[in-house]
């Protein structure tokens, strides 16, 4: 305990450790969930240190699952993925909150839905008993992103979620990411809409990290290639975000090891793979749950 200048004692917060490489604990665990953008990749090219990491890891005896919170099918991201360089032998399987996001419509046979995001996200929806509608007519709006999320922002969608809410209608959201990497840049995600959806006293049902369905899908999908229960103590996350990927591991009983260089970068002083900064790193993890260790990018 520290002393305060007032005489009171403050607690003198600890950072979690700082660890050279996987290969430090990577035998202790048969599955490893392993986050997509900001460890394997930044939106534009690949880390190849991670991929070879996933790798060993994969030939230690360790499953691999990808598990994003892309709002698009597996299928998709693992067309990005190779579009990158990302080779096949970094993992076994990819989860993405697309595929929980589908799962929550199949429920809802032939629902009414408005859809807010890019074109690019319509294959979400492929083969879905659902009527897309215009807003009005809506009984469900599904967010997977911003229109723009070059120049957009929430604020931009205010207005319709004015409207969703007079109709009482639920958001589900298909990406709870608030923002992510693409390059050296933060955009806004579904969550972002989300979140401020719920402050206007909205209704979201969120389809990804930190919530607990796709961690059971994840877990199922590992379960059935190993063929055999996967004991949660033995199952580690890897992710750069303390409020999706660190969080929600800690939520499902899993250890976790934390990437500083993505995008809590900037307030760990931890750019481009520099060392983070200690006292930032304490501040950030103060009254969280610690990793089991952190690394600037994933490496063996």
């Amino acid at each position: 305990m520290a002393e305060g200048t007032n005489g009171t004692h403050t607690q003198r917060h600890h950072a979690p450790p700082v660890v050279s490489g996987l290969s430090a604990f990577a035998g202790d665990y048969d599955l490893i969930l392993c986050d997509v953008w900001g460890v394997i990749h930044n939106g534009l090219a690949a880390f190849p240190a991670a991929c070879s990491a996933l790798g060993q890891a994969r030939a230690g005896g360790a499953t691999v699952v990808l598990v994003s919170n892309a709002p698009r099918p597996n299928r998709f991201v693992g067309q990005m993925l190779d579009g990158f360089g990302v080779p096949h032998s970094s993992y076994d399987s990819i989860v993405t909150s697309g595929d929980v996001t589908r799962e929550v419509l199949a429920a809802r046979p032939g629902v009414r839905m408005f859809h807010l995001g890019p074109p690019r996200d319509l294959g979400t929806f492929e083969g879905l008993n659902l009527v897309q509608s215009g807003l009005e007519e809506a009984e469900v709006m599904v967010c997977t992103g911003l229109l723009d999320d070059d120049v957009d922002t929430p604020e931009d969608y205010r207005g319709t979620l004015e409207t969703m809410k007079a109709h009482n209608m639920p958001l589900i959201c298909a990406n709870p990411d608030l923002v992510v990497e693409r390059g050296e840049t933060l955009i806004y995600c579904a969550g972002a809409i989300a979140q401020l959806y719920e402050q206007m006293g909205g209704e979201a049902i969120w389809c990804g990290k930190p919530y607990q369905a796709i961690y059971e899908v994840a877990l199922g999908r590992a379960e059935a290639i190993r063929g055999r229960p996967i004991d949660r103590k033995r199952v580690l996350g890897i992710g750069d975000a303390l409020r999706t990927d660190i969080a929600g591991a800690n939520d499902a009983g899993f250890d976790s090891l934390f990437i500083s260089s993505g995008i809590h970068a900037q307030e760990l002083k931890s750019l481009d793979g520099a060392i983070p900064d200690t006292e930032s790193l304490a501040d950030l993890f103060s009254g969280h749950a610690h990793p089991r260790g952190v690394m600037p990018r994933l490496a063996w």
